[in-house]
């Protein structure tokens, strides 16, 4: 399992598919910035609560330079419905399988009201438009995720 990539570090590299079935790749974005966010499940109270946050900021994301991919294990087809459900106007790539996940340190042990488990670990790794990580949110806010982004820029 990797370690997390820090602040100045070059961002791991990957591909992913989206809830569209487009190939999305950390190439596709070189020469502007990247949220790469990564959430446990489709559907969730918190996940639902970020996932909407991005998109009701999007506009302002977008006008400040930024993409935004969200990164789970969960499949495509749960992706497809999860994005037409809110209206969701960014990819979300399924990583069933864990690569970019494990690529980024954001699948491994985490602890919930002490019980500890192995899971997606909430993180944001917002990349430079030169693929370096420029900032990581280790706990994001999910309902004032992009107003932390667009802080950060």
């Amino acid at each position: 399992m990797a370690d997390m990539p820090a602040a100045g570090d070059p961002a791991p590299d990957f591909t992913g598919t989206d809830q569209s079935g487009a190939t999305v790749r950390l190439a596709d974005f070189a020469g502007r910035p990247l949220a790469l966010y990564f959430y446990p499940k489709d559907d969730t109270p918190g996940c639902t609560a970020q996932a909407c946050n991005l998109r009701d900021n999007h506009a302002a994301l977008l006008e400040a330079g930024v993409a935004v991919v969200g990164v789970s294990p969960d499949p495509v087809e749960r992706h497809e419905r999860f994005a037409d459900k809110y209206e969701l106007p960014f990819p979300l790539l399924a990583d069933p399988e864990h690569e970019i996940l494990e690529a980024y340190g954001a699948w491994g042990e985490k602890s919930l009201y002490g019980r500890k488990s192995i899971g997606v670990k909430r993180t944001t790794f917002l990349i430079g438009p030169d693929g370096r990580v420029r900032h990581v949110f280790k706990r994001p806010k999910t309902k004032a995720h992009a107003e932390e982004i667009l802080a950060r820029l």
